[in-house]
């Protein structure tokens, strides 16, 4: 099957490239097309439609009311009701009560959150609907949904005043360190613009008081079909669909007299700028400079989308990887850095680069950041960087093209959103790979360095420097933050040299292994060989995905085996080597060699197994299993980048026990193991990393995957047995194997038994948080782990009915728990609430209420329903998935 299929795709690109042809470099001021796989129509009434018929996944569609307004449009009586209105829409409708919908949605198997849910930005608002088609008539229903969304929400009194306290919650749960550094940065950084003072939270002093009729108010002028737009994509018709949105949306009247829908521009900056701001509970450094906005150009050609779309995604990756080489490196200034195009102003964008300083400090990460974008604007690009970013972006779009008719609804209703909002372009699949194949070798060092020459023309930027008050640097003044960066900008700069590399991933190929033994499973459609070193492979072949085989693997064993001295070297171990590399490439050099590669492959090394997994496209497989016997046969040692490492991991979470919910799930963690050394760690702390011996990892690493015998490799996706059987023999047939059996080790960690209480005070906001641990020893069986799955869901049900609509105590939370076999048959439930101090304990008692009513009556059939109705839609969608199946077969 797999050379049949590289074959047929080889023919039908062959036919295809006359046609490719006709949208060459001469037809560059061309229009841009639009997929024609999508039916875009309009309303009499201005109202928008986008539908495409996509079967995947099979019996479901996607349902999206995109509403071209946000808090930019708010009046100043207004600010944060953009979001308000959002939540009103799940308050009351023509249709639906006050909680009808919720629960109208959940008994046809709609998680709230999950599934059903909304959000604001500054400029939009965006209604998401999944709906199952088990039953035709949820699709109407839907549309009722939707219908009632765009010009139907009741805005009752009581329900406004009872939807405060949900929002309040929303708000506050945000607050916090870099909430209030962010509060202090952003309005310097968009000065002069609407944008500085309408983010979408609003302010809370106005969603305590606001007067109903301005919500309304807000709702009549933006709330109205010629600013909407309707996407339908899924397992539907069509045509069908189209005469239902005539149906449900023609009816929609714009106000007689319409608010004109502005934009809002931003300011290019006259002069250099700069903010360094501190807190108490921050728990790491960031350094951000934008660079003076300049407005869009709008995508409206295909020389505007071969400029403006694919030299920019070049322009940007090769920048990236750079940035990224560097915080890989044995002396890396930076933690992680990065750049982009963009910004929160619609139709502008602007170049921006940013740093997380590492152990050497916000000046050094500075210097390098600054040191790095005058390298570019110097002397650009290497032509071998070039090349292989070319070869990623071909790879990634072959593999988009290659599964065109397998992509699922929820990718295609993105496009169309941003296409609706913003003008993006939505060119199809099919178009998108014959542009990369047409245009990419043709754009050059020349195009891509010519971005370059756009930011010497715009030197102004604002730099922000925000971080905890208290460290070992001294930061910088604000004004002195600027003349570091225009000291920085002289410095010299080298141009960027590339390293020779090795092409082959290995020095030698393995001595193949022998088939020894053979069975089949024809219920679960698999089959299952062993080999002569005792691994054992099983192969489900699926069509789920055309271009896609994933791949797990594991033997028992694990890092509990190990005593309090090798905690943490056995707990890191597989980052520590995966941090090295492998064989003779270091995790840079395995980026460059594996370019244009669909294929990857790690280790994971937990308490009870050695587990492995990777996934690649069908003509880079035997890539992936060459990188799957590399991690396991030859962990590369190299005490520089170790080093680097672990001074990294050390800055990242020095200061973490500064901000206060990290500090009480830390202590909470302490208390429930009873100070257990071996209990694992609920937050890392700098001094674990200081025993990590890098000797004694590597051991580690070595010693659990020494032997391969035992080991069973689960290969799910479009991959024919036959064919792929000579590289199984040789790369898992021939991994090193000693005849051993596998075993994990029961270490003892047990949590507390009896009630433990726990209360920390920290933090400058007012909030709480409740944290509610139940565990314990229990006999295992499936079933009581698929009734515990239940059960939480129920649970969940009651506290957004009670805790969030009733109370109106929180906006997030909820519990989770499972039931596990191994190392010992336990049970562990967790209940968080995010709340007000002044609510926590009605909160911790209307929790408590819930679980005791389901102890005492069990229950309520309409709540079991909901949750059964709801895990059978997620499996008729998880049961044409590759992955569902390779964790369902290691199971």
């Amino acid at each position: 099957m797999m050379k049949n299929l590289l074959v047929k795709w080889g023919l039908w690109l062959f036919c295809w490239a006359p046609a490719v042809t006709a949208i060459g470099q001469s037809n560059l001021s061309s229009p841009l097309p639009l997929d024609p796989k999508v039916k875009i129509g309009k309303l009499a009434n201005g109202l928008t439609y986008y539908i495409r018929e996509n079967k995947k996944p099979e019996n479901k569609v996607e349902l999206r009311l995109v509403v071209n307004a946000g808090s930019i449009l708010e009046d100043k009586d207004q600010q944060g009701l953009a979001h308000f209105t959002e939540h009103m829409a799940f308050n009351g409708t023509k249709h639906f009560k006050k909680n009808e919908l919720v629960s109208f949605l959940q008994s046809i198997g709609v998680d709230f959150g999950a599934d059903l849910n909304a959000y604001t930005g500054f400029d939009e608002t965006v209604y998401i609907l999944p709906i199952p088609l088990s039953d035709p008539n949820n699709f109407k229903k839907g549309m009722l949904v939707l219908q009632d969304w765009a010009g139907g929400l009741s805005f009752e009194p009581k329900q406004i005043d009872d939807e405060r306290g949900v929002v309040l919650e929303e708000s506050r749960s945000g607050k916090g360190a870099d909430d209030r550094m962010f509060r202090k940065i952003y309005p310097l950084q968009y000065a002069g613009s609407q944008y500085a003072v309408r983010l979408p939270i609003g302010k809370d002093s106005l969603l305590k008081t606001f007067k109903h009729e301005a919500l309304k108010r807000f709702y009549r002028d933006w709330y109205r079909p010629n600013l909407m737009a309707v996407v339908v994509v899924g397992d539907i018709d069509a045509k069908a669909t189209e005469a239902m949105i005539q149906e449900y949306f023609g009816g929609l009247k714009n106000p007689p007299n319409p608010r004109p829908r502005p934009s809002f521009p931003l300011k290019a900056r006259t002069q250099s700028s700069a903010l360094v701001v501190t807190d108490k509970e921050a728990t790491n450094f960031q350094l951000a400079l934008d660079y003076s906005p300049v407005k869009e150009k709008p995508v409206l050609t295909l020389g505007d989308y071969r400029q403006e779309y694919l030299v920019k995604k070049l322009f940007t990756s090769m920048f990236n990887q750079r940035l990224s080489e560097l915080a890989q490196s044995s002396n890396p200034p930076f933690t992680y850095a990065g750049v982009n195009f963009g910004s929160f102003a619609r139709g502008f964008e602007a170049f921006s680069v940013f740093a997380i300083p590492g152990k050497a400090g916000p000046d050094t990460a500075l210097q390098a950041v600054v040191s790095a974008t005058e390298r570019v604007k110097k002397f650009g690009f290497t032509a071998a960087e070039l090349e292989r970013v070319k070869k990623q972006e071909l790879a990634g779009s072959e593999r988009l093209y290659n599964n065109r008719d397998k992509t699922e609804s929820g990718l295609f209703v993105e496009e169309y959103i941003q296409h609706f909002l913003q003008q993006e372009p939505m060119v199809g699949i099919e178009n998108e790979y014959a542009y990369r194949q047409q245009w990419l070798d043709g754009i050059g060092l020349s195009d891509v360095n010519a971005l370059a020459n756009q930011l010497k023309e715009n030197e102004n930027f604002f730099a922000s420097l925000q971080g905890p008050q208290k460290s070992d640097f001294v930061l910088p003044a604000s004004t002195a933050l600027v003349s570091k960066i225009e000291a920085a900008k002289k410095l010299p700069v080298e141009p960027y040299v590339e390293k020779v590399l090795a092409t082959n991933l290995l020095k030698k190929a393995p001595v193949a292994g022998k088939l020894v033994s053979e069975s089949k499973n024809e219920n679960l459609g698999t089959t299952e060989w062993t080999f002569s070193n005792g691994t054992k492979v099983v192969i489900k072949p699926t069509t789920f995905k055309q271009d896609e085989i994933v791949l797990t693997g594991f033997r028992k064993g694990g890092t509990s085996a190990y005593g309090v001295a090798d905690k943490f070297s056995a707990n890191y171990a597989s980052a520590v080597v995966g941090q090295m590399g492998y064989g003779d490439f270091n995790p840079t050099d395995l980026r460059k060699v594996l370019a244009g590669k669909n294929a990857g492959a790690r280790v994971n090394l937990s308490g009870l197994s050695v587990g492995v997994s990777g996934n690649a496209t069908v003509k880079d497989f035997e890539t992936m299993l060459q990188l799957l016997y590399l991690s396991m046969t030859a962990p590369r040692k190299d005490e520089a980048l170790f080093t680097a490492w672990r001074d990294k991991q050390k800055s990242q979470v020095q200061f973490m026990m500064a901000d206060p919910t990290t500090a009480f799930v830390d202590s909470m963690f302490k208390t429930l193991y009873g100070g257990n050394p071996l209990a694992p760690s609920a937050v890392p702390v700098a001094s674990d990393f200081d025993q990590i011996k890098l000797d004694r990892s590597l051991e580690i690493y070595q010693s659990l995957l020494a032997d391969a015998s035992d080991f069973t490799f689960i290969l799910v996706g479009n991959i024919d047995p036959e064919k792929a059987k000579p590289l199984l023999e040789q790369y898992i047939g021939g991994l090193p194997s000693k005849g051993g059996k596998g075993v994990w080790v029961d270490n003892g960690v047990r949590t507390m038994k009896g009630v433990k209480s726990l209360t920390v005070q920290k933090g400058k906001e007012q909030k709480s948080f409740v944290l509610n641990v139940y565990s314990g020893e229990v006999e295992y069986s499936e079933d009581l782990a698929f009734q515990t799955e239940i059960l939480t869901e129920i649970l969940n049900i009651k506290i957004i009915e009670d805790l969030r609509e009733k109370i109106g105590g929180i906006y997030g939370g909820g519990i989770g728990g499972s039931v596990s076999q191994y190392p010992y048959g336990s049970y562990s439930l967790g209940l968080q609430l995010p709340c007000g101090p002044e609510k926590a304990d009605a909160l911790k008692k209307a929790a408590a209420a819930e679980i005791e009513s389901i102890k005492t009556k069990g229950p309520e059939q309409k709540d079991l329903d909901k949750v059964k109705k709801s895990l059978m839609e997620k499996h008729l969608v998880n049961i044409k998935e590759n992955r569902f199946w390779t964790g369902f077969l290691q199971g």
